[in-house]
């Protein structure tokens, strides 16, 4: 019985070297880029040089999808909170609350998010929560943030905000909330010349954060991931067309593979999962999300 108790330990303790050899190693900072409304079917023609670089240099996907509806907050609800609305609750465009009771809560009150389990388990960490978008703020709890700032919808504010954080305070996680092209996608339409013009503009945006990142001295530290929460079709979202449900997934940084695109079905709950992956965190057994290991080397 002895021995039998001995092998087990010694499996379990091959098993466990394996499980830490397969993490990327030295991920000390995550920065989460958030693009409101923009569909994957937009990036293969658009003029964003800054991205594209990202990709060529890092791993992605055009194939990922939103849950639905394919709306605002029921995503970034979905993509922070590492599980779909039947779980966590949050099931409109502009939920505020739950619509269904949570399967969970953390100690903050709501239904465990990635800043949350930073926070319980690294209660020293720095985190960021900087958002365009005013539905972001319910979303996430006041108590599980370091350092949150509300835009008000203006999107250079966020990225000014932004680069100043990160290079003066170095977070452990930052997330970046843009409301474009989501804005152009309802006023004017979705493959429009004026959307791929403002995909433009959130290139150059998306470029001045990564080179924040280089100016802190983080760089060779951190993995940036770049998506969405849904896409679009005419001038609106929450269908079940893949203009709407299919968004971008870049991922760029430490560990990461270079020029590869992702094979596995990736859903934005995904990405809480990866984070927490990253920054060595226990994810709740009431998330559903999965790390997106092939990402990385």
């Amino acid at each position: 019985m002895s021995n039998m108790r001995a092998i087990t330990m010694m499996l379990m303790s091959i098993w466990l070297s394996l499980a830490a050899m397969a993490q990327p190693s030295k991920v000390k900072h995550v920065i989460l880029i958030g693009c409101d409304g923009f569909g994957a079917y937009a990036l293969p023609e658009a003029e964003m040089p800054q991205l594209k670089k990202l990709m060529q240099d890092g791993a992605w996907s055009l194939t990922a999808r939103s849950v639905l509806p394919s709306s605002s907050a029921v995503n970034w609800a979905s993509l922070l909170m590492g599980a779909g609305p039947t779980v966590h609750g949050y099931t409109e465009w502009n939920s505020a609350v739950p619509e269904i009771r949570s399967a969970d809560t953390s100690r903050f009150g709501l239904f465990p998010s990635v800043f949350s389990l930073l926070k319980e388990q690294r209660p020293n960490a720095v985190s960021a929560l900087v958002y365009s978008w005013q539905g972001i703020g319910p979303l996430v709890e006041k108590e599980a943030t370091t350092i949150r700032v509300a835009g008000k919808d203006k999107d250079d504010f966020c990225v000014d905000t932004a680069i100043t954080i990160i290079r003066t305070q170095k977070p452990v996680l930052t997330f970046v909330h843009l409301d474009e092209p989501d804005g152009v996608g309802h006023n004017i339409g979705h493959r429009t010349p004026e959307y791929y013009k403002e995909l433009q503009k959130v290139d150059a945006r998306i470029g001045r954060i990564v080179k924040a990142v280089e100016d802190a001295g983080i760089a060779h530290e951190s993995v940036i991931i770049v998506t969405a929460d849904h896409g679009g079709k005419g001038k609106g979202h929450g269908g079940k067309s893949l203009d709407e449900v299919q968004i971008p997934w870049v991922v760029y940084g430490r560990g990461v593979q270079k020029g590869h695109a992702l094979k596995r079905p990736i859903i934005t709950y995904d990405t809480a999962a990866t984070i927490a992956w990253l920054l060595k965190l226990k994810m709740p057994e009431s998330w559903r999300g999965l790390p997106v290991k092939e990402a990385f080397r």
